[in-house]
């Protein structure tokens, strides 16, 4: 599980498939509005408030990303309550919760030559586009509005080569270098067949 602050009052949680499994859980939990699920969760913001020294009480808003093979990304938005406000929850957090999938897939690697291969593999079954980017001497492949039916056999394609990335796309345009946009596949197989 890795945490990252956002913005004063907003956190980013980003839990591996891995996590889940660790501790009993499944994404369908989520669903099921099972017990080991509040657990884990009233874990991540014990976590999150101590990391971060965060007071989290009142209301919450949750949004979760599922992201396929790769896990899941929560974003958690705390009502700011002003200091004369009485806080009425006692400790009590009150959840709305969102749910949506994810059709992007982000991807970090170590080397180039493993992009090269990645290309080869992607393009052998006819999946294309894709955006490149470097930071921190790695690289970021980068594939979004995926079609639903190809994100399962792309996720794998990716794993093979590379492993989740958990920085956003944001994080990306603002600081990562842009090498390729759109076309990663095909203009990496012109130049390196």
């Amino acid at each position: 599980m890795r945490l990252e602050r956002l913005t004063a009052n907003k956190i980013k949680i980003f839990l591996t498939s891995d996590d889940l499994f660790e501790r009993g859980l499944s994404k369908e939990d989520i669903w099921k509005d099972s017990i080991k699920w509040h657990q884990l969760f009233h874990d991540m913001l014990e976590e999150a408030s101590e990391e971060f020294d965060v007071e989290i009480q009142g209301s919450v808003a949750v949004e979760i990303f599922s992201l396929q093979a790769q896990g899941m990304i929560m974003i958690i938005t705390v009502d700011e309550v002003a200091e004369d406000e009485e806080i009425l929850y006692d400790g009590f957090i009150e959840m709305q919760v969102r749910v949506e999938g994810c059709d992007d897939l982000l991807y970090e690697f170590e080397s180039f030559e493993d992009i090269i291969e990645l290309s080869k593999r992607l393009l052998a079954i006819n999946i294309c586009g894709g955006s490149l980017y470097s930071l921190n001497n790695r690289y970021y492949f980068l594939m979004n509005k995926l079609d639903p039916s190809i994100i399962e056999t792309s996720a794998s394609l990716l794993s093979e080569y590379g492993n989740p990335s958990i920085l956003s796309s944001h994080i990306l345009e603002e600081y990562g270098k842009k090498i390729i946009e759109n076309k990663a596949v095909e203009t990496i197989l012109h130049f390196f067949k």
